[in-house]
């Protein structure tokens, strides 16, 4: 019965000082979750309520937030009940679960960042030809696809590792991740493979569209007038600065941790609670103070009284 549970179950050794600070870790993590579920959903709500809102930029933005709440929900329960748990412990079919929301979320993020940016350079680039290209059934394809995609590239490994054996039972990390492979007895070289052709496939390529899009911006907005370039900077911008802070968090997670390098606890855990807490946290304060015609509603929203 012993060897079972071992079998099933993992043991998490990615907290740092647990007994010390435990109420303190989760107040932060309760007030962060909390946080994140008002400042992303009342954006979102903003942009469904306001049909001035039901632009094709916004309901990217939407389709981001919603990933961000979708993400949180997924994650922080979880931690939560770990930080008060005097030995935190995962089942491996959870472990798996957690590491397939994990990488389907993040790789949604980037297609949504892709799909947004498609859309500015549109906009910007072929205004004439705005209308007829971003459609609202084309919209709503890329909105589906940015989720699918991604989904069902993940899936393939997760299934392949139901069945494999452990000979680790120990998780240097609080959430799980890629590196669970190394508690596998036997690596396996398709898998690898696989999580290369996946890796190009959800983070490279999105990420390249994106910067091939944006020079292409850059280069039209140059040679237009200053009012132009005010403009495609105001819309711009914003998705540039989410881009950099996301494309930031998750090197260090899809490259660092994949290098055969032990790093400390206290990095594993400080970099792994930037990704859940800064992240989610940083996108509505961007799309909520950057976009001129969210932050307008905002301040109607909370400041009824005041002239916008």
């Amino acid at each position: 019965m012993e060897n079972k549970q071992n079998v099933s179950y993992l043991i998490l050794e990615g907290y740092v000082d647990m007994n010390k600070y435990r109420y303190l870790y989760f107040v932060i993590m309760f007030t962060a979750y909390v946080l994140i579920l008002c400042s992303n959903s009342t954006i979102v709500w903003l942009i469904v309520v306001h049909r001035s809102l039901h632009e094709p930029m916004y309901m990217f933005i939407a389709g981001l937030l919603t990933n961000s709440v979708l993400f949180s929900t997924l994650i922080y329960p979880k931690i939560l009940i770990d930080i008060l748990s005097e030995k935190p412990t995962m089942l491996y079919s959870v472990c798996l679960f957690q590491w397939f929301a994990y990488y389907s979320l993040a790789g949604a993020e980037f297609f949504l960042l892709a799909a947004m940016a498609y859309d500015r350079y549109v906009s910007i680039c072929k205004p004439l030809q705005y209308a007829t290209i971003m459609r609202k059934k084309n919209v709503n394809i890329l909105l589906v696809l940015a989720w699918l995609l991604p989904t069902c590239q993940v899936g393939v490994p997760i299934s392949m590792n139901a069945n494999k054996k452990l000979c680790k039972f120990t998780f240097k990390g609080i959430l799980c991740n890629s590196t669970v492979y190394k508690l596998h007895c036997v690596s396996s070289t398709f898998l690898n493979i696989y999580g290369l052709i996946a890796f190009v496939n959800i983070i490279l390529l999105p990420l390249l569209f994106i910067l091939f899009t944006y020079i292409r911006i850059f280069i039209i907005t140059y040679r237009s007038c200053r009012e132009v370039r005010r403009k495609a900077a105001q819309t711009c911008l914003p998705h540039l600065i989410v881009l950099l802070n996301f494309s930031c968090l998750s090197a260090y997670d899809v490259l660092l941790l994949r290098l055969e390098v032990d790093f400390p606890t206290i990095v594993r855990f400080i970099m792994t609670l930037q990704i859940i807490l800064y992240h989610p946290l940083f996108n509505p304060v961007i799309y909520g103070l950057k976009m001129k015609a969210i932050y307008q509603h905002l301040r109607k929203l909370f400041f009824p009284g005041t002239m916008v």
